[in-house]
C-alpha cells in the first residue's frame, strides 16, 4: 500500500509499537452494556510482517493504562503486500466480563501466545 493511503486515514489516536509499526486508532466506542471499550484500528507495518497479537495488546495496554489481561484482539485482517492491517480490539473493565462475552476460540488464541512466550 502506498504512503498516500496511509495519509488518507484520519486517526483519533496514534500508538507507536517501535520503529516499524504504528497503530492508528480510527474509532473508539464505549459499550456500557458490556462494560468495554471497542476500538477499530489500522496497523501500519510497511515492509514488515503482521504484528503479533501479544505485541498489539502490550502497546494498547501501555497507552490506555489497562492490564494486558483485559485486552482482546478480536480480529486482524491483512492483505498480502500492502503493509496495513485492520484490527478490532476490545478493552474490558474486568476479567469476568471478558470471559462472559468473548468467544472461547478467541481467548484460546491469547493463551496459546502466552505459552509460546508472546505474552506476559
Amino acid at each position: 500500500m502506498s504512503l498516500k493511503v496511509l495519509e488518507e486515514i484520519k486517526p483519533v489516536k496514534r500508538i507507536s509499537m517501535g520503529p516499524d509499526y504504528e497503530i492508528l486508532v480510527v474509532r473508539e466506542r464505549r459499550n456500557e452494556l458490556v462494560k468495554r471499550l471497542e476500538i477499530d484500528t489500522y496497523i501500519a507495518h510497511v515492509g514488515k510482517g503482521t504484528p503479533r497479537r501479544a505485541d498489539i495488546r502490550k502497546a494498547i495496554a501501555q497507552n490506555y493504562g489497562k492490564s494486558e489481561e483485559l485486552i482482546v484482539v478480536r480480529k486482524i485482517e491483512s492483505e498480502f503486500g500492502i503493509g496495513l492491517s485492520k484490527a478490532e480490539i476490545h478493552i474490558y473493565d474486568d476479567i469476568e466480563r471478558l470471559k462472559l462475552f468473548e468467544p472461547k476460540h478467541i481467548l484460546k488464541r491469547h493463551e496459546e501466545e502466552k505459552k509460546e512466550g508472546g505474552g506476559e
